[in-house]
């Protein structure tokens, strides 16, 4: 088994790990694959397995994670009608991913069924989901009122 700790900037030489959302959102994951065999991942808590995160093993090998398919809902709608439909989606905690004219989030009967209800079609597709990572996730660039 190799145990991967470290996250790095790049590498030109690693193995690509498609991980559902679900995974990525994990710091601690041990995963059977067939190119290299077993390996665990345990990084610091907080941290993310977010899609093209480099992580490296103390004996050099490294993993690109990237972001498997997966099933997802889709509500296609413009102007108050998507923020209507992404008001829903948030009030209830669910993860979605904001396009230009649609959002999507993983397939859930249930979501599907209030969607409906609050008038929106509701159709489904399987691609790699990154639903926005929230007010509260950290990121690199500085507020004006942050600057010193």
């Amino acid at each position: 088994m190799t145990l991967y700790t470290q996250a790095i900037l790049d590498s030109e030489r690693y193995t690509s790990v498609p991980l559902t959302y679900d995974q990525r959102m994990k710091h601690r994951l041990f995963l059977n694959l067939s190119a290299v065999g077993e390996a665990h991942i345990i990084l610091p808590r907080g941290m993310r397995l977010d899609h093209g995160l480099h992580i490296q093993a103390e004996n050099g090998s490294v993993l690109k994670i990237e972001s498997a398919e997966e099933e997802l809902s889709v509500v296609k709608a413009q102007g108050l009608d998507l923020a209507r439909a992404c008001y829903h989606l948030g009030n209830r905690h669910i993860p979605a991913a904001i396009g230009e004219g649609s959002v999507s989030y993983q397939r859930d009967l249930v979501i599907d069924d209030m969607m409906k209800g609050l008038g929106f079609d509701v159709t489904h597709d399987t691609r790699s989901f990154q639903p926005e990572s929230g007010a509260y996730a950290a990121h690199s660039h500085e507020h004006r009122w942050q600057a010193r």
